[in-house]
C-alpha cells in the first residue's frame, strides 16, 4: 500500500522520511496568449477529463482517433485497478431511488462518491480513514458538474460517529476496502438527506503524488503565507518528517532541531507534486479556516490536475500513460454499476459536453460546530448545506448556485 500524502494532522508515528523532491521555482506565470481554434479547444476540455481527475483515470480521457492508441494499454488499465460493483453503495432505507446508469453509459444524472483515504507506512490496514470525503454530481444533460466537500469530523445524525470514522468501520478484520466503502457509503447517504452513488472511488493518495510527478507540476495558487507541519528545511532542502500532530509539535521539532517548517509563499506558481499536496494537507491556515480552508485547497488541487493533464498532451504520451496507471492502480478501488468495466466507465463518459468543475463549499466555509454539555462532538450542517445536498439529490444544483453564490469556491 503506498503511503498517504494527503491525510490529517493526528500522530501516527512514523518515522522521518526524506522527499528527494527540490522547492520548484516561484516564478511568474507567462501572460496569457491570445484566444486561437486551438486554445479554445484546449479550453473547452471534454467534461469526461475533468471527472476522470476526481478518481484518477483522467489518464483515458481522450477523443476521436486517439482512442486507437489508447486501446493499446487497456490491458494494463483493467488489471491495475481493483473493481468493485456499486451495488453495495446502495442503501435500501435510502428515501430515494438512484437515477440508475442503463447499459454501459450513464444516463440521466448521476452522483459518484469519492474517498481519499489516509494510510501510511507502518499503520494497521484496519486503521485507515476516509478524511477526504468529495462528492461530484453531474446534472441530467451532462453540461454542469459540481464538487462538494463533506467535513470529515460531521457528526452522522443518531450516532456518536464522525463520518470519518464510518469508513474504517467496515474494514473488517482484513482492511477490506471493499466494506470500508460500503459502509461509508451509507453513513454519507444518511448524513447528506439521502443522496445515492452511482459510482465511487477509494483512492490512497500516495499515488496522487506519483500521478503529478508524471505531469511535472500542476498550477496552485497560495492565498497567504502558509507553515507546512510535515515539511521542514534541512540543509537548504525540503523535508518530509513524519508523526507530528500539530503546529505545536511542529514548532517544538523546529526550535529542537534548526529545521524551520517550510513556508509555502503566497502567489500562483507550478507546484511539484509533494509541494501541491503538502499545501492541499494544510489545516493550522492564517485564515484560521482549519479544515474547512483543507477543503477548499483539496478541490483547488483536483481541479488544478485536471486542467494541467488537459493541457500538456500526456494522452497522446502513451508511455506517459502506462506510468499513470500504475501510480493510480496501486491506490485506488473504483465501484461501478454491474454491467460496466473499467474501460467501459472511462470510454463511454468520453463524449459528455465540455464544462468545468464548479467548487462548492458546506458551511459556508466556516465552523458549525456541534457541541454538548460544552463538550465538542463534531461538525454539523448548516441549513444552507443540508439544502444543497438536497438540491444535488434532486438534480437542482444549477438552480441553487443561481440563488446561493456564496457557496461557489472561487478557486483559481
Amino acid at each position: 500500500m503506498a503511503t498517504s500524502t494527503l491525510d490529517t494532522d493526528e500522530q501516527h508515528g512514523t518515522t522521518p522520511q526524506q522527499d528527494p523532491d527540490q522547492v520548484p521555482e516561484q516564478g511568474d506565470a507567462d501572460p496569457p496568449a491570445a484566444e486561437t481554434p486551438e486554445r479554445e479547444k484546449r479550453r473547452r476540455a471534454p467534461l469526461a477529463a475533468k471527472l476522470a481527475i476526481t478518481f484518477g483515470a483522467l489518464l483515458m480521457m481522450t477523443s476521436g482517433t486517439a482512442i486507437i492508441g489508447v486501446k493499446s494499454v487497456v490491458g494494463n488499465l483493467e488489471s491495475s485497478i481493483q473493481v468493485s460493483r456499486s451495488d453495495d453503495l446502495v442503501d435500501p432505507e435510502a428515501s430515494a431511488e438512484p437515477a440508475a446508469p442503463t447499459g454501459k453509459a450513464f444516463v440521466g444524472a448521476f452522483n459518484i462518491l469519492l474517498l481519499g483515504i489516509d494510510t501510511r507506512e507502518g499503520q494497521e490496514a484496519t486503521n485507515a480513514r476516509s478524511d477526504t470525503i468529495l462528492i461530484l454530481h453531474v446534472s441530467q444533460n451532462h453540461d454542469q458538474a459540481y464538487l462538494m466537500s463533506v467535513p470529515r469530523d460531521a457528526d452522522v445524525p443518531g450516532t456518536q460517529q464522525r463520518i470519518n470514522g464510518a469508513f474504517t468501520n467496515g474494514l473488517g478484520s482484513k482492511g477490506d476496502w471493499r466494506g470500508g466503502l460500503k459502509s461509508a457509503a451509507k453513513a454519507i447517504s444518511k448524513l447528506t438527506g439521502g443522496m445515492t452513488f452511482e459510482a465511487a472511488a477509494v483512492i490512497d493518495f500516495g499515488g496522487f503524488k506519483t500521478f503529478i510527478d508524471a505531469l511535472g507540476t500542476v498550477p496552485m495558487c497560495v492565498e497567504a503565507p502558509t507553515k507546512s507541519i510535515h515539511h521542514f528545511v534541512v540543509k537548504g532542502q525540503p523535508k518530509y518528517i513524519g508523526g507530528i500532530a500539530d503546529e505545536h509539535e511542529a514548532d517544538s521539532y523546529a526550535r529542537r532541531t534548526g529545521n524551520p517548517r517550510f513556508l509555502h509563499q503566497p502567489g500562483c506558481s507550478e507546484m511539484a507534486g509533494w509541494q501541491a499536496l503538502d499545501y492541499a494537507r494544510q489545516r493550522y491556515l492564517p485564515d484560521g479556516s482549519g479544515d474547512y480552508g483543507r477543503q477548499r485547497h483539496q478541490q483547488q488541487l483536483i481541479k488544478a490536475m485536471a486542467k494541467k493533464a488537459g493541457s500538456v498532451g500526456v494522452l497522446s504520451d502513451f508511455g506517459k500513460v502506462n506510468e499513470l496507471i500504475s501510480a493510480v492502480g496501486k491506490s485506488m478501488l473504483l465501484s461501478l454499476p454491474q454491467g460496466m468495466g473499467v474501460t467501459d466507465f472511462l470510454f463511454t463518459m468520453k463524449d459528455l459536453a465540455g464544462t468545468d468543475l464548479v467548487l462548492l463549499k458546506t458551511n459556508e466555509g466556516t465552523y458549525e460546530s456541534v457541541m454538548v454539555n460544552g463538550e465538542y462532538q463534531g461538525e454539523g450542517l448548516d441549513k444552507t448545506t443540508k439544502d444543497m445536498f438536497r438540491a444535488a439529490k434532486n438534480d437542482k444544483l444549477g438552480n441553487f448556485v443561481f440563488l446561493h453564490p456564496e457557496v461557489v469556491n472561487n478557486e483559481k
